[in-house]
């Protein structure tokens, strides 16, 4: 039997072929749903307060899909699994066996095939997902255009869990100040694949299919190929980390670079808005985007408690002696005392600089000329633009990081 909501979303335009097999919890709000061009299949269940569906949008043509709290901008295709607490920008196709969890951010025209999991994602435009991938943690920027874009391949897996029992893993390949003017070489993660976070990628980088990824690789337009391991048996101390240097570096880089994307989120983003539903998705992705920063800060806090815990145990084990991974434990531990200070300062000033103000009027000129579609206008700026823009963003990233990273 109908619902009152589906009912309602039938009088909007809402095309619901089998409406008996559809479910509309009672705290969503009807007026969040666009009557313009969405279709909702048998299966599809829409639950939560904050779910918002714009026009043109498709869920559910391939299996049953449910929708939880999750925001789905223009002309997007969700076509079969769970979606909860996620944000999709417009055009975006995802195929069916979705598992997509809070804090996931895919902007317009990243997609992903089947049987794809994230959860604390991000995704730049073009990106493109194969099938069967876990894909956690992660942020991934680089292409042009749906011709030239940044993939995964298929049955990749980003390893974003140590035998240590911390997440201190995000990975980032390529970057936001460069990857936001979407003027930068795609990235290619081979298939059959993967990445052992926390690591970092430049753009223009390759990994071969199969090769399992370790190490970072800072510079542009490299073949990265991962080789297997040697077998062998070594005595393991629970409880100790070892490259301290390095993940605290990456970790607090990747908080950076989030919080920088912060400012392109609350001073461009709000640029593009043309209608209370745009409104809406636009405040979704700055949420979703305070909810990424706070679990990095969140993941690196429990990796400082378990840091105190392997200092210990290296000190028992050296009676007291400072050997260089003591060392390197309690400058990493100091490091870590003061991050937090520095994320939530930044977190909350208003970022806005001299270039940033200069790269917002162009903006604003462009859009005037142009309209506001997004992709059609960042990808249209001025080379000497687009370098202001980047100049400000990096500005604000090096701000955070100058006084953390340990040198390695």
């Amino acid at each position: 039997m109908k619902t009152k909501k589906i009912e309602l979303l039938c009088q909007k335009g809402v095309s619901i072929p089998n409406p008996e097999s559809v479910y509309i919890s009672e705290d969503v709000n009807i007026e969040r749903i666009s009557g313009q061009g969405v279709t909702l299949y048998a299966g599809t269940k829409i639950i939560g307060e904050r779910s918002l569906i714009l026009p043109n949008v498709r869920i559910g043509y391939e299996a049953p899909v449910t929708l939880e709290n999750t925001l789905v901008g223009e002309n997007s295709q969700l076509n079969g699994g769970f979606f909860q607490g996620a944000v999709f920008a417009g055009h975006n196709v995802f195929g069916s066996g979705a598992h997509v969890r809070k804090g996931t951010i895919l902007e317009e025209e990243a997609n992903a095939a089947h049987t794809v999991g994230l959860k604390q994602t991000i995704l730049f435009p073009f990106v493109t997902l194969g099938s069967l991938i876990n894909f956690c943690d992660c942020f991934m920027a680089g292409g042009t255009s749906r011709k030239n874009h940044s993939e995964v391949g298929s049955s990749f897996i980003h390893f974003n869990y140590t035998p240590n029992q911390d997440k201190a893993t995000a990975s980032m390949m390529g970057n936001v100040h460069q990857g936001v003017m979407l003027n930068q070489s795609p990235i290619f993660l081979g298939g059959q694949g993967g990445i052992v976070g926390p690591v970092r990628l430049g753009f223009g980088c390759i990994t071969a299919a199969g090769s399992i990824i370790r190490k970072d690789e800072p510079k542009n337009d490299r073949m990265i190929l991962g080789g297997g391991l040697k077998e062998m048996s070594l005595p393991r101390q629970m409880g100790v980390y070892s490259q301290v240097d390095r993940v605290v570096n990456n970790n607090i880089a990747y908080i950076a670079e989030l919080i920088s994307l912060r400012a392109w989120y609350h001073h461009v983003r709000p640029l593009f808005v043309h209608d209370q539903l745009s409104c809406e998705l636009i405040l979704g992705m700055q949420q979703n985007l305070a909810d990424c920063i706070d679990e990095r800060i969140n993941r690196l806090a429990l990796y400082q408690e378990k840091l105190e815990i392997s200092k210990e145990i290296l000190l028992a084990g050296s009676k007291g002696k400072e050997t260089t991974a003591i060392c390197l434990h309690h400058t990493a531990f100091k490091i870590l005392e003061s991050a937090a200070g520095i994320f939530n300062k930044e977190m909350f000033s208003d970022q806005m600089t001299q270039d940033g103000e200069s790269f917002v009027r162009a903006i604003e000129f462009s859009i005037a000329a142009k309209g506001k579609d997004y992709l059609c206008v960042i990808q249209d700026l001025d080379p000497k633009v687009a370098l202001t823009g980047s100049r400000w963003l990096d500005g604000i990233e090096k701000k955070i990081t100058a006084p953390l990273l340990l040198s390695v």
